[in-house]
């Protein structure tokens, strides 16, 4: 019994890294993809 209580600790605290590992990586992709449309936009608007 204590072995299968440590194993589903480790499986919870595994998911937690995945999830957060994923929610910085979303974070990054989503600051960098603004950061790059963004240059986009400034490059195609029309100034005199």
């Amino acid at each position: 019994m204590k072995n299968k209580a440590q194993s589903i600790i480790e499986y919870a605290v595994l998911f937690m890294i995945l999830v957060a590992a994923i929610t910085l990586t979303h974070r990054y992709l989503y600051g960098a993809m603004n950061a790059r449309l963004k240059h986009v936009q400034e490059g195609l608007t029309y100034t005199k």
